[in-house]
């Protein structure tokens, strides 16, 4: 006969195990969640890369996960216009362009897009490398005619481009380093709405995957939950509407980029950039 107290610390060792099977659980399925936000923001920069790099948590993988990377079709007409006449650039450059730029100014960027125009104000103080970099790639003409292939519109709220292959692969041929992750405005672990902030291959592992931004950068329009290993250079000063337009056209799964594309038609017909 089981007494009163051998019965008490059964249950009692019961619910223990009970406990610690949940908090197994949880403990997988964050660690699943944050692989899947950060395998869809990151980018594989290197060309011919065969996966995705994430940041974050995990390793690279090709996996998407039906919760954060799953088509989000619209019946809806497409909300853009037909790109401007012109092929995407095929420049790449054997290493990081020369400093050029002021470290005391700003700089304005407008984004001439087929769903209307996105103004940019880079942060050149903050992110020296980072506004250089896409000062000159905008003056060579390398984003023009560059679609922004990916649209992330679950858990994270971002539109990416930059690539002009348009694939998720692109590179202009050289790295550049990661800049102003301390920034206060990422506190909590969240980029606000209104960043402009530098896809990269970080694998989340091994510091060696560090500084490994090129051309590829996401316009945040909607508070995203995201590891600081995104170089925050930029805020958006017009065009929320234009993303929020993109964003409500929805997107679908290319199966053989692995991208969630845009179903919307997201072209930069002309990017520009002025000192102010």
């Amino acid at each position: 006969m089981v007494s009163k107290d051998q019965r008490r610390r059964q249950l009692a060792r019961e619910k223990y195990e009970r406990q610690q099977q949940r908090r197994s659980v949880a403990q997988r399925k964050n660690k699943h969640r944050n692989v899947i936000i950060a395998s869809v923001v990151a980018v594989a920069l290197a060309a011919g890369a065969a996966v995705y790099a994430t940041a974050g948590l995990a390793g690279g993988s090709d996996e998407v996960s039906d919760r954060a990377a799953a088509p989000t079709p619209s019946k809806a007409p497409d909300p853009c216009n037909r790109p401007a006449k012109g092929a995407p650039s095929q420049k790449t450059w054997p290493k990081e362009p020369a400093m050029s730029v002021d470290t005391s100014a700003s700089y304005a960027v407008k984004l001439a897009t087929t769903c209307g125009t996105i103004g940019l104000k880079l942060d050149a103080g903050k992110a020296p490398h980072t506004v250089n970099s896409f000062a000159f790639l905008a003056g060579q003409g390398y984003f023009d005619h560059s679609t922004c292939h990916r649209l992330v519109d679950a858990d994270i709220h971002v539109l990416q481009c930059g690539d002009p292959k348009g694939t998720g692969r692109g590179t202009p041929g050289y790295t550049i380093p990661d800049e102003n992750l301390t920034d206060p405005r990422l506190k909590g672990g969240v980029y606000p709405a209104g960043t402009v902030a530098m896809a990269n291959r970080y694998d989340g592992a091994s510091d060696k995957s560090r500084n490994s931004g090129g051309s590829q950068f996401f316009l945040v329009y909607q508070d995203s939950k995201l590891p600081a290993n995104y170089t925050p250079f930029g805020t958006i000063t017009g065009g929320m509407d234009v993303l929020r337009k993109i964003a409500k056209a929805g997107s679908t799964l290319d199966p053989q980029t692995r991208n969630t594309a845009p179903n919307a038609t997201v072209v930069i017909d002309k990017a520009s950039v002025k000192k102010s």
